[in-house]
């Protein structure tokens, strides 16, 4: 799967840290339990890279990547953990010729027009918007519509269960990535039901 197929599997993209082993399986397996596959597990922790290792076994319907890559040295790490795809939250032209020779599909973050330029001079049309709210939300992403028409973004940062439908309506989203499939009163409580239901909603969302 390229970026492409992989960032169109779903509306919503949950944004995940994890503690340890054992919190990364039992809520990957909560969030595909409501018909959410495409998980984006940030290198913010220390057991990141293990918690990858794990998940990415547990299903052959889960399509685990890596966020939070800032060092082109990660994206070869990402892929030796089983990381189907990458999450840069900026781009550098490294980060992608490193990507590249590792194999590893990459989303890279972006924010300007400048970024964007970047990033479509390397090959890279589908991109993350980040971090979308403080950067303008929906009306920047309609800004960025007339100039960049054949750009996809997946805006993440700052987007809530109530804000994401306006954003996936717009014509230049193809999903969104938040946290607030897995809020931490829930994953704390082990509520796995509960995280469930808030990814049978989200997996439910429509797009424009």
């Amino acid at each position: 799967m390229d970026i492409n197929d992989i960032v169109r599997a779903g509306p919503v993209v949950p944004v995940l840290q994890f503690d340890n082993v054992e919190q990364g399986e039992q809520v990957s397996r909560a969030l595909l339990a409501g018909g959410v596959r495409v998980l984006e597990i940030t290198l913010r922790t220390p057991a990141a890279m293990d918690v990858i290792r794990h998940v990415a076994g547990l299903s052959d319907e889960l399509i685990v990547g890596v966020g939070t890559l800032t060092r082109p040295e990660e994206m070869a790490q990402a892929v030796a953990a089983g990381a189907r795809f990458g999450v840069s939250p900026g781009y550098t032209s490294a980060l992608g010729a490193a990507a590249r020779a590792a194999g590893l599909p990459l989303l890279p973050g972006v924010v300007t027009p400048s970024d964007i330029l970047t990033a479509l001079a390397d090959g890279y049309d589908t991109v993350k918007f980040f971090p979308a709210e403080p950067s303008g939300g929906v009306p920047m992403l309609k800004a960025l519509y007339g100039p960049f028409r054949q750009v996809r973004f997946c805006p993440t940062g700052g987007i809530s269960a109530e804000s994401a439908p306006s954003y996936l309506a717009q014509p230049n989203v193809v999903c969104v990535g938040g946290s607030w499939l897995t809020p931490k009163a829930l994953v704390d409580a082990k509520d796995w039901d509960g995280i469930t239901r808030l990814a049978r909603t989200a997996s439910a969302l429509p797009r424009g």
